[in-house]
């Protein structure tokens, strides 16, 4: 069985306009479909960015997939090696940390690898997780992704307050039975933000409650905070930047310190594992290089005692699936996995897209990652991106269509 054809097909979908420490999310969210075509109906399917530079080396990575045996997942990054030379394509909205052109390189194996996997699961017969090592948990548990944000074609409304997150904890507890919750930080000052984590412990006595600013504060700011938090959060997550600055407000924080923006690569665990700067790595396959890489990451932090959840970006079913399947191999996953899911408010390009309920996700059971693209919803999605007119993530350019005099600083406060 050899890859036949490779299909990228970029997308587009409606997205609030959540705010965090880079400025505001556009109405559109990009992302780019992966298909691996094998003949004879077998495609597998994979989910990644949509912005220009990183799909034009997908495109570029496509060419050279052909005649590709989808079992011969090192072939594959040889390929992808060979044909992006160098290349670097900077996150530029600085969500993720920082970029490298090996990063560049694992950021663009991730969907093929996801597809090679749903490939060779459908040929064997067998559901990914079990190529993963087998589940060692039936659900996936997801927690609430909470935002500040403007009014906007949602269900969710304005959130600028802690009432305001209350409401939206609230909605989404009820529709989607999260018992975890997560705050997207450094938008308001601190204060107003730890006013919002104590309506959400009011509210929610029993829910596990995390913070995250993005690195917005120093570090004089991360440990007052940490401080004024002790018995409120499961975890605070990259209150501020770089390890060295991390380590040091890991010293006094009496809850964990966890991060998907100091970590993001093999060459920074030495020194963040070696400093004890981080707890908790949310791990995410889109850059760390696809599932079976995940699955390493989450084993090397099983021996250093450090935990794992899983981060989260803008994303459709393929992506739920694939970190579906990721989580239920894991036995070092002791966190609830992020999802923004339930901000796409039903858009996806999946036939039957998975369900969150209870909080969780119940892994699919059919061959490969289980899940069926649904054309027409392609072509939806794509047509959205072809008028749309956007074709970078650009949340601080979009915040200065608002306030011209917005910069994003990090830190901020």
């Amino acid at each position: 069985m050899r890859i036949r054809e490779v299909v990228v097909t970029p997308v587009a979908f409606p997205d609030p306009p959540l705010l965090n420490s880079a400025g505001v999310h556009q109405p559109w969210a990009l992302r780019a479909i992966v298909e691996l075509r094998c003949g004879d109906g077998l495609t597998g399917l994979g989910e990644t960015y949509g912005d220009a530079p990183h799909l034009a080396l997908l495109r570029e990575a496509a060419g050279a997939l052909v005649g590709l045996d989808p079992y011969d997942t090192n072939g594959l990054l040889r390929r992808i090696r060979s044909v992006l030379g160098g290349a670097d394509a900077p996150d530029r909205h600085g969500l993720t940390g920082g970029s490298t052109p090996e990063k560049t390189v694992l950021r663009v194996l991730s969907p093929f690898e996801v597809a090679c996997l749903d490939l060779q699961g459908q040929l064997a017969g067998r559901p990914v997780a079990d190529l993963l090592g087998g589940r060692v948990r039936d659900r996936v548990p997801y927690a609430g992704y909470l935002f500040y944000k403007w009014a906007g074609p949602d269900p969710y409304g304005e959130a600028l307050d802690p009432d305001g997150i209350v409401a939206q904890a609230r909605a989404m507890v009820d529709a989607y039975g999260f018992r975890s919750l997560k705050l997207k930080g450094g938008v308001r000052p601190p204060g107003e933000e730890i006013d919002a984590i104590r309506a959400l412990r009011d509210a929610f006595p029993d829910h596990p409650l995390r913070l995250d600013p993005n690195q917005a504060w120093t570090v004089e700011t991360s440990t007052k905070v940490a401080a004024e938090t002790e018995g409120l959060l499961e975890y605070l997550e990259d209150p501020t930047p770089g390890i060295p600055g991390m380590a040091e407000v890991a010293r006094t924080a009496p809850m964990p310190l966890a991060t998907n923006m100091v970590v993001v690569g093999t060459q920074d665990i030495p020194e963040g594992f070696g400093r004890r700067a981080v707890d908790v790595v949310l791990a995410d396959h889109h850059y760390w290089g696809g599932l079976r890489r995940s699955v390493e990451l989450a084993a090397i932090c099983g021996t250093f005692g450090v935990g794992v959840s899983m981060h989260s970006n803008s994303h459709l079913g393929i992506s739920l699936a694939a970190m579906t399947h990721l989580g239920a191999a894991l036995p070092e996953m002791t966190y609830a996995a992020d999802t923004h899911t339930p901000w796409q408010c039903g858009a996806d390009v999946l036939a039957e897209p998975l369900e969150i309920e209870d909080g969780s996700v119940l892994v699919p059971e059919r061959p490969g990652l289980g899940v069926r693209l649904d054309p027409d919803a392609l072509a939806r999605l794509h047509g959205n991106y072809l008028r749309c007119g956007i074709r970078e993530r650009d949340d601080t350019g979009y915040m200065q269509t608002f306030d011209p005099d917005y910069e994003k600083r990090r830190p901020r406060w």
